[in-house]
C-alpha cells in the first residue's frame, strides 16, 4: 500500500532501507547463525534452570529427556542427542535436503549446550513461576532459532515426516506429538506436573509469536463510505498513510460501494475515526487486529538475518 508517486518515504522507513542494505549477504548469514546460537543457549539455560528441576516436560524432545531422567536418572543431554539425530538422518532421508546445516547444528548444539549448563542453580522450586518463565526462555529461544532461519529438530522432524507419509496436517502433527509427551508426563511424573506444563506450551507460544512479529501491533481498517474521495483525500493528506481502494458490491442494493483499505498503528486508531467521521458522518468503519505488517512506512525486517 503506497500513496501517489510524489510521497516521500518516511524517516525511519529509509534509515531501515539503508540498514538492510548495509549488511552483505555474508554478514546477514553469520547474522542469522548467531541468532541461532543464542537461542539455543536461551532454551537450555530455562531447561536446566526452570523445566528440569521442577519437572515440567512441556512437550518435544526436551519433555522425553525430563521423562527419562526422572525414571531412569540419565542425563538430558544424552537423551536428546539420543533422538535429535537419528530424527534428523531419517528427515534428511524422507523429506530431502532442505533441511540442511541450520538444522544439523541446533539438533547437536541444544544438547551440548544442555550439558554445559546442566549444574547451574535453579532460582526458584515453585512450578508455577517455573513453567512461566521456562516457558518464556523456550519462547525467546525458538524465536531467535525462527529469526534464524534454524530449527532445533526434534519431533518437529518427526511431525513432518508424518504429515509427508500419512498426509495428516503439520499443525495437528506438531500438536498431537507434544500432546502425546505432556499426556506420558501425567502419567510417569504426575498430573500436576503434566497441567504446569501446559501452562509452559502456552508461555512459550505466546512468546515466539511476539519475537516473531514483534510488540507493536498494527490495525487494519475497513471504509465503506458514499464519498470515497473525500475521505481518501483525509486519510493521504490528513493521516498520512496510505490506502487501496477495493471493489464491493451493496448485498441488498446491488448498488457499487468502494471500500477503502488501510493500515494504522495503535495510536492513530483514535485520530482515524475522528477524521473519517468529520470526511463522512455515515462512513461504515470495520477496525481489525493486523499481526504483521511489511511495507513502506512500517517496520520491516525481512532481510535482516
Amino acid at each position: 500500500m503506497t500513496k501517489e508517486d510524489h510521497t516521500i518515504p518516511s524517516i525511519p522507513t529509509i534509515l531501515n532501507k539503508r540498514t538492510t542494505q548495509r549488511f552483505s549477504p555474508k554478514t546477514r548469514i553469520l547474522f542469522s547463525y548467531l541468532a541461532m546460537l543464542l537461542g539455543a543457549f536461551s532454551i537450555a539455560v530455562s531447561f536446566n534452570l526452570f523445566l528440569l528441576p521442577n519437572r515440567i516436560a512441556s512437550g518435544g524432545v526436551s519433555g522425553i529427556s525430563i521423562i527419562l531422567n526422572t525414571l531412569t536418572q540419565i542425563p538430558p543431554a544424552y537423551t536428546q542427542w539420543a533422538l535429535n539425530i537419528p530424527l534428523f538422518i531419517a528427515g534428511v532421508l524422507v523429506l530431502g535436503k532442505q533441511f540442511g546445516i541450520k538444522t544439523a547444528v541446533g539438533s547437536i548444539v541444544l544438547p551440548l549446550f544442555v550439558l554445559l549448563t546442566q549444574h547451574w542453580t535453579p532460582p526458584t522450586q515453585d512450578p508455577l513461576l517455573a513453567a512461566l518463565y521456562g516457558g518464556l526462555g523456550v519462547g525467546l529461544g525458538l524465536g531467535l532459532v525462527f529469526r534464524g532461519r534454524g530449527s532445533t529438530g526434534g519431533l518437529d522432524v518427526a511431525a513432518q515426516i508424518i504429515h509427508r507419509v500419512m498426509g495428516i496436517r503439520l499443525g495437528l502433527a506438531v500438536a498431537a506429538m507434544d500432546g502425546l509427551v505432556i499426556l506420558s508426563a501425567g502419567l510417569f511424573i504426575s498430573a500436576e506436573n503434566a497441567l504446569y506444563a501446559l501452562i509452559g506450551l502456552f508461555a512459550t507460544s505466546k512468546t515466539i509469536d511476539i519475537i516473531q512479529s514483534g510488540f507493536q501491533t498494527s490495525k487494519a481498517a475497513f471504509i465503506i463510505s458514499k464519498h470515497p474521495d473525500r475521505v481518501s483525500d483525509t486519510i493521504l493528506h490528513e493521516l498520512d498513510r496510505g490506502l487501496t481502494r477495493l471493489q464491493g458490491v451493496g448485498g441488498y442494493t446491488g448498488d457499487d460501494r468502494p471500500v477503502l483499505l488501510t493500515v494504522v498503528g495503535q495510536n492513530e486508531v483514535v485520530r482515524l475515526k475522528l477524521l473519517v467521521r468529520d470526511a463522512d458522518p455515515e462512513a461504515f468503519v470495520i477496525i481489525t487486529d493486523a499481526a504483521e505488517v511489511l511495507g513502506e512506512g512500517f517496520h520491516d525486517d525481512r532481510d535482516k538475518l
